[in-house]
């Protein structure tokens, strides 16, 4: 059996000189006692897999909402997905896979209910009240909200998935500065996890967007990253159904967007002689980014999806009457703090905002969940 001292011993051995290790972590905010054969990031993954936050996802919304469908992706099969992306450009890059892992399952735990719908709803709402933005919400999970232990709120997880979470963002906000005495770029993990999260939701928003029949096949044609690969495949396997040369174009699209982003931020780490973590924090300026033209196809994609589907008129109304539900919830909490369940009302101290208790309170909801208690309070 390998104890946690072989395993890391093991990362030292295996992996490249400016990757995040777990024998040079900054450690946890809280002092516990190490396990005996898994690793800290290892224990970060495990404690968000178990978090409440994170099965939540499985009801919550991508882009159509939970109940349109039983085949769309939702924050959970997102996620997942995700999660397979990321380790894959660690493993291939000699970079920690399990930091990756870990920030890439923890990325979107701050969503509202309904996707953005709802967070732009809830940002309107909390924006005399100290906002809200769903890394932030991220990082108030893992650190506040979660408390499954008698010693501390919150995951306590390590200082490099904390900054992978806060530092998701393009901006790279951070939320707590007491947490984070270090400058400078994020790890190469969290910069993975960051172009995996976008490689993921950019492809599976096109191939629910063909499944449900808002965008048509022919639409695409003008969109030189998926037309490239579907008419490849077309070519070469006529015999496919409809439905599997949609699947295999989104599977080939997906692996040329990994591929190059791979090769690339080989290239720069070279160029830029990266050969340790530091390094790292100090040229990692989109150390982890795609060659200029993946980029631009990459930008066209993103640029067709805005246009064709985020703002399709059955999309749109489905957002206006998310947001409606969010606002109407926020409303009737305000009003009446009594329909808070105390058990959730208790956890807070008196300096907490009752905006903020609220926030928190529709935030961590399902959609089915919000739903359901619009219907009854509302």
């Amino acid at each position: 059996m390998r104890n946690r001292k072989q395993l890391e011993e093991f990362e030292k051995q295996t992996l490249v000189p400016y990757a995040a290790t777990n024998i040079d972590s900054q450690g946890r905010q809280h002092s516990e006692d190490e396990h005996p054969y898994r690793t800290a990031f290892q224990r970060d993954r495990d404690r968000i897999i178990h978090s409440s936050a994170f099965r939540r996802l499985e009801y919550k919304t991508q882009v159509f909402i939970n109940h349109e469908g039983d085949y769309y992706r939702t924050r959970l099969t997102h996620t997942m997905e995700v999660s397979q992306i990321a380790r894959t450009c660690a493993r291939a890059l000699g970079v920690n896979e399990d930091l990756a892992d870990a920030i890439s399952l923890s990325h979107d735990l701050g969503h509202t209910p309904f996707g953005h719908s709802g967070q732009d709803a809830m940002e309107e709402l909390m924006k005399e009240h100290g906002g809200f933005e769903h890394n932030k919400q991220s990082f108030r999970i893992v650190t506040l909200l979660e408390n499954p232990y008698p010693d501390f709120r919150g995951l306590n997880l390590t200082y490099e998935v904390l900054e992978g979470i806060c530092k998701h963002a393009t901006e790279y906000d951070l939320p707590d500065k007491s947490l984070f005495v270090k400058d400078g770029y994020p790890s190469i993990e969290a910069q993975i996890a960051n172009y995996a999260d976008e490689i993921a939701y950019n492809n599976h928003d096109i191939d629910d967007g063909l499944k449900s029949g808002l965008i048509k096949r022919e639409d695409l044609k003008e969109v030189a990253l998926w037309q490239e690969n579907y008419e490849r495949i077309k070519k070469d396997h006529d015999n496919m159904s409809p439905t599997q040369k949609r699947r295999f174009t989104v599977k080939s699209t997906i692996n040329q967007l990994v591929t190059d982003l791979i090769m690339n931020t080989s290239e720069k780490i070279e160029a830029l002689n990266i050969d340790h973590i530091d390094t790292v924090r100090e040229k990692g300026k989109n150390l982890v980014s795609f060659s200029g033209k993946t980029k631009a196809l990459n930008t066209e994609l993103k640029r067709f999806l805005n246009e064709r589907l985020y703002r399709h008129d059955k999309v749109l109304r489905m957002q206006d009457d998310s947001k409606k539900v969010i606002q109407d919830l926020f409303q009737a909490y305000s009003n009446n703090t009594n329909l808070i369940p105390p058990v959730f009302k208790s956890f807070y101290g008196k300096a907490e905002p009752i905006e903020r208790v609220i926030c928190d309170y529709i935030a961590g909801m399902t959609d089915r969940f919000a739903l359901g208690e619009r219907d009854k309070i509302v």
